[in-house]
């Protein structure tokens, strides 16, 4: 039986979270770009292709399903949204806030968001606009769920749509300062995460 393998990468800007182009219009940047990955190597979760941040993959679908559906692994995000967010709306984002997932109301839940300082990321491939069109925030979100465009959908709810969104951490595995494009392969997920 072949040993698995497991991946930690920095999603960059502009790439999609497949290895597979099933689009016929447009040629998008893979994953596969970034590094010489197995055969069967799955990302664990999405990152859309705007956001950015860190993305675990890996060749064992049991560890993929653990920490997708069954393990509530908490994924913290950084987000940049549009305007000056206020303590009501952290509030309102905290207690859970109604999204459209699949043409239907959903109430998130509950979960960790703060207002941070400036993180210190590289710019971005695509400027993202300049201080001439209004202040920006930083915020911190924490969830254990990872509904279809989630964090962005919340922002938008509360009236701050998402300007810049990159994954931080997922359980104990940070980011830190792997650079953009950047794989580290590790032995075993499941150990590091919690």
């Amino acid at each position: 039986m072949k040993e698995h393998r497991h991946f930690i990468i920095h999603k960059p800007f502009g790439f999609l979270s497949q290895f597979i182009n099933n689009q016929t219009k447009r040629m998008k940047k893979m994953l596969g770009e970034l590094h010489d990955f197995p055969e069967r190597t799955m990302a664990i979760g999405r990152l859309d292709v705007k956001s950015e941040g860190l993305l675990l993959l890996t060749t064992d679908g049991k560890v993929s399903d653990y920490i997708t559906t069954r393990g509530k692994v908490e994924k913290e995000y950084y987000v940049q949204v549009d305007g000056a967010i206020t303590a009501t709306e952290i509030e309102k984002l905290q207690n859970g806030v109604k999204i459209g997932i699949k043409g239907e109301k959903y109430l998130t839940k509950p979960c960790k968001v703060s207002i941070i300082e400036t993180p210190n990321f590289p710019d971005r491939s695509m400027k993202i606009r300049d201080e001439r069109h209004g202040p920006t925030s930083w915020i911190s979100i924490t969830l254990q769920e990872g509904k279809y465009r989630q964090v962005r959908k919340m922002t938008s709810a509360v009236g701050f749509p998402t300007l810049r969104l990159v994954r931080v951490r997922i359980g104990n595995i940070w980011l830190n300062d792997l650079p953009s494009g950047g794989v580290v392969e590790v032995e075993d997920l499941l150990s590091i995460l919690d």
